[in-house]
């Protein structure tokens, strides 16, 4: 039988102590770095009332943020991800059908049109992606 071919038990794993202060030192950058950027992104007051508009109006932000069509906190256009912002409207959808006779009149109409212009943005966000082209954000 060969050396190499022994149990698994017999194997050792080396790990040189430089390695693991490396990777000690990287992981508190990233939660220090994390940290001061939860500091500035806090509310500035208190969280609004859980409601069905908020939550349509939520994953409607998401497919426009992947669609490319809302600037980042950095005024930069965000790199567009046409799957994920299917998903979201897939995702939107899936709640407009299983709330249908639940909705109040007000959230049926937000909703709809929140669906409609998301299509619509998706459709012409695919055409300009085809093309070549970027959207720019004014």
């Amino acid at each position: 039988m060969n050396e190499d071919s022994g149990p698994a038990k017999d194997k050792k794993i080396i790990v040189d102590e430089d390695w693991k202060a490396q990777v000690e030192a990287e992981k508190q950058a990233a939660a220090a770095q994390a940290q001061s950027r939860g500091a500035g992104q806090r509310r500035k007051g208190p969280l609004p009332p859980a409601s069905l508009s908020l939550l349509a109006s939520s994953l409607g932000m998401q497919a426009m943020i992947a669609m490319g069509l809302v600037a980042g906190p950095d005024g930069e256009n965000p790199e567009v991800d046409l799957d994920e912002a299917k998903h979201a409207i897939d995702l939107l959808d899936v709640l407009w059908q299983k709330t249908e006779g639940n909705r109040t009149a007000e959230e049926t109409a937000m909703m709809d049109h929140l669906l409609h212009e998301l299509r619509l943005g998706f459709v012409t966000v695919q055409e300009h992606r085809k093309a070549g082209s970027r959207i720019e954000i004014v």
